[in-house]
């Protein structure tokens, strides 16, 4: 009777174990496919191939497939699992200034569970705290636009120029002149950490030497989170939108028919890139749809739609 009653009570507990252990199964594959997805993300924020991440991050291109169909390496989980263990996350752990000092991880745990406005309003005062270029007149004297490649950047930019009488400075050209080679040359001959530091660097140049102009900006921009907020510290910004078509057929009509070689998987990597990309663009200061206008249409409305203080501001200044 004993041993039926052992029995009874060892099938439940095997019972109970295998239950956990599915369970803990199931929540490794749903941290694997989410890790997978935040690098999918981060790479269509940057607007790299697999290919070009691969070979950027020195692994192979089959490992990057891997880890962004969700099946990773497993020692991303044992650290995930210590990490627990240690009451913290593995972003804690592997993160190299989060738990540096006790300030960092009290600022953290003040943010943590906040919803985006709150994030929103959090950052707004931490720049105004530290950085009070966005209060003053020299930030509204500067206009910079940004948006995906083909959404008029360099027409509306110039024409807009024109319409202030101040200058017309394409950020490309500037990065240009410090790596001593074309723009489009910069990634592959020095690699991506490179490209955003002249990107950097370009963008300090332009507004120490610049206190009133029109700014036009690489679509990636928003990738670098010390780059963009340098950006937003220093010029009123203008996100320019369209939609994927138009951005599509106007970098054709620029000539580059690259994007049309496999227009289906450029289409949806697009889209893709734009939703990612979005939430960034969404901190300018303005947002206008160039969708369906033509160059002419698009600068009035543009200029019609910015602050008349500061169009009266740019102006004027430009003039004396």
């Amino acid at each position: 009777m004993a041993k039926m009653k052992y029995g009874a009570v060892s099938k439940k507990a095997r019972t109970a174990a295998s239950s956990t252990k599915n369970a803990r199964d199931e929540e490794d594959r749903a941290f694997l496919v989410a890790i997978g997805e935040r690098v999918r993300r981060l790479r269509a924020r940057r607007a790299l191939t697999r290919k070009a991440l691969a070979a950027e991050a020195g692994v192979s291109e089959r490992h990057l497939a891997n880890l962004e169909a969700g099946s990773g390496n497993a020692s991303i989980l044992l650290l995930r699992n210590i990490a627990g263990a240690l009451g913290s996350s593995a972003a804690e752990v592997v993160g190299e200034e989060i738990v540096a000092t006790a300030e960092w991880q009290l600022i953290r745990q003040l943010l943590y569970g906040r919803d985006e406005s709150q994030l929103a309003r959090a950052r707004v005062a931490l720049t105004n705290l530290f950085d009070d270029r966005r209060q003053g007149k020299e930030r509204a004297g500067r206009i910079a636009l940004i948006g995906l490649r083909g959404a008029g950047k360099s027409t509306l930019g110039s024409l807009l120029a024109s319409e202030l009488g101040v200058p017309f400075i394409e950020l490309s050209r500037e990065m240009q002149k410090l790596a001593g080679c074309p723009h489009s040359e910069i990634h592959g001959l020095y690699g991506a950490t490179a490209y955003r530091r002249y990107e950097h660097r370009a963008l300090q140049s332009v507004t120490a030497t610049h206190s009133r102009l029109v700014l036009a900006t690489p679509g990636g921009i928003v990738s670098e989170p010390s780059t963009f907020n340098e950006l937003l510290a220093s010029c009123f910004t203008v996100w320019l939108k369209a939609t994927p078509e138009e951005h599509m057929d106007r970098v054709a009509a620029q000539g580059d028919m690259r994007p049309m070689a496999a227009s289906t998987e450029a289409m949806n990597d697009l889209k893709h890139i734009l939703a990612v990309r979005s939430d960034y663009y969404a901190k300018a200061d303005l947002t206008f749809d160039t969708s369906g206008l033509g160059p002419g249409t698009a600068v009035l409305k543009l200029k019609e739609r910015l602050p008349r203080p500061l169009v009266a501001w740019v102006s004027d200044a430009g003039s004396t």
